[in-house]
């Protein structure tokens, strides 16, 4: 007897519908599958089988024959192991063939038939729906995340008896269900990191409100205590909580990593900080079968980079182009993949090996060691980064002082202001902040007065720009003027833009 079910390859972060066919008659007993298959999809056999055994369903000997179709995908994982299992008790006659007519099946088997969780059901779910199923069998430890769809009804499977007495409504599975909308009209902030915690630092706080307003990248340089860590770890404090859009976005790229929470979807803006050992590999992405890397975890949110000098410099120039398009591209022999990247890039460093100049009264380095070790980071990447702040040594006023330091609140009220202010000015456009804005458009949406004009040109020969640190400016003075609420860019927008600009570190 001959059926078949829905499920899906995942091919990088989408997903794409696969048929598992399974075909049961008479001839020499054996287990066979094709359909260009990896190792751990070839072993479902294995797994299916014993499964089914310990769950009680007896198999007779027959010719069983799975195919899983179009062969030219390649199909990876043991996301396949339930909808092999269900076409094959299908064709034993355990499930009535018309059940699983629009269902759509995915999840790994134990060998007592117990349906365990998997990653990527986000987007497997999203291609259900799309390819029209009316229903989606998945794992009862990922029912959350796919229930974070919503048009497609989603049922958590604990055991393959389950998975039968629902498929005979012997016994209905209770429907999965969660408010999604409500959950974002009302978002619960997590308990974050505060800036009221700071002491001191008012230009390294400012530089920060500037860069989560205009999603620039930012760059902290400072002695070793000085707070630059502190700076960067409390930016998600003051950045928006993700749109419903954005989550799903992001949610899917973490479900195929594996890193959701345990309610299935993310509401805050991801925070990634990697070790400075990380390899390129791990940072952008790849392996055998490519998995999206940290700077895909980032996406919409905040990659940081502590000690960043420390950093591989093979490591740190595979950033450049994805700070530039916004995605990552790998090639493989199976195929190309494209994973999405726009983040925004938050790096600390010390100004020295030992993190004390220019005072020397502490800094014994040489000044061709201090040289070598700025020089770590390459002029290009340094192009791309928006704002450069130094953080000076705490005052022992500042530590000790009773004054109250602004708490993440008031800087984040600002921040969506500027935010919203810019959704309204591209809402025609295929962006929604200002970092993001095309040099084509820098003359619509950034105008100068005649006496900014002048200023510009100045600085662009004195300090011997490139065209695109001249564009940055232009595009942080923007998001300065956002927060004051100006429609014109003023003269003291494009000074405190150039500020940010002005130090050896940048220039």
């Amino acid at each position: 007897m001959f059926n078949r079910v829905i499920s899906a390859a995942v091919n990088g972060i989408e997903s794409k519908c696969v048929l598992v066919e399974a075909d049961v008659s008479d001839g020499l007993p054996m287990f066979s599958m094709v359909g260009y298959l990896a190792s751990e999809v070839r072993e479902a056999q294995d797994r299916v089988r014993t499964a089914l055994r310990n769950s009680g369903y007896a198999l007779p000997p027959k010719h069983i024959t799975v195919n899983l179709a179009p062969g030219d995908i390649r199909k990876s994982g043991t996301r396949f192991d339930l909808p092999i299992a269900a076409a094959v008790m299908a064709s034993y006659g355990y499930l009535p063939q018309k059940s699983l007519d629009g269902i759509f099946f995915a999840g790994e088997l134990g060998l007592d038939g117990s349906v365990q969780g998997i990653h990527g059901i986000l987007s497997m779910v999203i291609e259900a729906r799309r390819a029209g199923c009316i229903a989606c069998m998945i794992p009862w430890a990922n029912r959350k995340e796919g229930a974070a769809v919503q048009g497609i009804a989603v049922y958590g499977v604990r055991h393959l008896r389950e998975l039968e007495t629902h498929l005979k409504a012997e016994q209905r599975l209770e429907k999965v269900t969660i408010n999604i909308e409500e959950k974002f009209q009302n978002p619960v902030r997590a308990k974050l990191l505060d800036f009221a915690d700071i002491c001191g630092q008012q230009m390294g706080k400012r530089a920060a409100e500037i860069a989560a307003a205009g999603m620039h990248n930012l760059l902290i340089s400072g002695p070793p205590g000085a707070g630059k860590s502190m700076i960067a770890k409390r930016i998600p404090s003051i950045l928006p909580p993700l749109t419903l859009e954005e989550s799903l976005e992001v949610s899917g790229i973490h479900s195929i990593a594996g890193t959701l929470p345990e309610d299935g979807i993310l509401t805050e803006r991801p925070f990634r900080m990697p070790h400075h050992t990380i390899s390129a590999v791990a940072l952008t992405g790849g392996g055998a079968v490519p998995r999206p890397g940290e700077i895909s975890l980032a996406h919409r949110g905040v990659l940081y980079l502590d000690e960043l000098p420390e950093f591989q410099q093979e490591t740190l120039e595979v950033l450049r182009q994805p700070l530039e398009d916004g995605v990552v591209r790998i090639s493989r022999n199976l195929g190309q993949y494209v994973f999405p990247a726009d983040f925004m890039l938050v790096a600390s460093r010390n100004p020295c090996k030992c993190g004390y100049f220019p005072d020397r009264s502490r800094c014994h380095c040489r000044e061709r060691d201090i040289r070598s070790y700025l020089g770590r980071i390459s002029r290009p990447l340094l192009d791309r980064i928006d704002l450069y702040v130094e953080a000076e040594p705490v005052r022992y006023e500042e530590l000790t002082g009773k004054g109250v330091s602004e708490c993440s609140a008031d800087i984040r009220r600002r921040v969506e202001m500027a935010q919203q202010i810019q959704q309204t000015r591209y809402r025609q456009e295929a962006f929604h902040f200002n970092a993001q804005l095309p040099a084509s458009l820098l003359e619509r949406y950034c105008s100068l007065t005649r006496e900014g004009e002048a200023k510009m040109r100045d600085v662009y020969v004195r300090k011997q720009l490139t065209a695109r640190s001249y564009h940055r400016m232009l595009k942080v003075a923007r998001t300065i003027a956002d927060l004051e609420g100006c429609r014109q860019i003023q003269e003291r927008h494009l000074d405190e833009a150039i500020l940010y600009r002005a130090s050896d570190g940048m220039m």
